[in-house]
């Protein structure tokens, strides 16, 4: 899913004009982006940060030139301010408790007329495992709304949000289950039950078919100038295929 939502953000760089000194792929996890990255803006320097160390080192068995490796925090990102061009975040925020914080951060790293761009899951994702296995064992995700009111309180400019769905069929739960195992992908709820589900609704949910919907959120804003940062103009729209 992440490869997938990467080449589909990438698209819509396309249409931005940019020419970034330094990059910042924050949540990058195995640095999957960082080679399409680098192709398309040659000459940058590109952060990776991550809060897994782990992650950090399996993403250095890819060398790239002009990369650096940062374990970090969204929400204290370990930079000076104003030396980010371009803020790329893809599907991490999620995972950030409060992501008014994070979306601080990434004005504090951003230059004048630097860009963030980032995506994340909305409300809808997992609502058939929700519904199946009860709200409290699923993740909460927050509205493209609230994100967008976030950005401006953060004190970004210009803010375009939008979403998509992506549903996945799956022939037996078992295999959504191993596919969320697999990307690292756990509840991380605090009200999330401590227990067990039972021998008997387990094993109906593993072998039963299961639908997987997925709300992915698109979000991009600027770094204005100091003087322009008075006006602040929201642009929000809201695209199902």
């Amino acid at each position: 899913m992440e490869a997938e939502v990467a080449s589909r953000m990438l698209e819509r760089l396309d249409y931005v004009k940019l020419a970034p000194r330094r990059i910042l792929d924050a949540g990058s996890g195995p640095s999957r982006e960082a080679g399409s990255l680098l192709s398309r803006y040659r000459g940058a320097e590109l952060l990776s940060l991550d809060f897994s160390l782990a992650m950090l080192r399996s993403g250095k068995r890819l060398f790239f030139e002009k990369k650096k490796f940062v374990c970090g925090d969204l929400a204290g990102l370990p930079f000076a301010p104003g030396t980010i061009d371009l803020a790329w975040s893809n599907m991490a925020l999620h995972w950030v408790r409060e992501p008014l914080g994070a979306f601080k951060e990434f004005s504090r790293v951003l230059a004048p007329e630097g860009l963030l761009m980032f995506s994340t899951l909305g409300p809808d994702t997992l609502k058939e495992l929700r519904a199946a296995a009860g709200a409290a064992r699923v993740h909460e995700f927050i509205d493209m709304h609230d994100l967008g009111d976030m950005l401006v309180a953060a004190g970004l400019s210009a803010p375009v949000m939008d979403m998509e769905l992506i549903a996945v069929d799956y022939r037996a739960g078992e295999q959504l289950l191993g596919d969320l195992r697999a990307s690292g992908q756990t509840n991380a709820r605090v009200d999330r039950p401590r227990g067990l589900a039972g021998r008997g609704f387990l094993q109906q949910f593993r072998t039963a078919p299961l639908r997987a919907t997925y709300e992915v959120v698109y979000g991009h804003a600027w770094k204005r100038a100091p003087a322009e940062q008075s006006v602040k103009t929201v642009r929000v729209f809201k695209r199902i295929p």
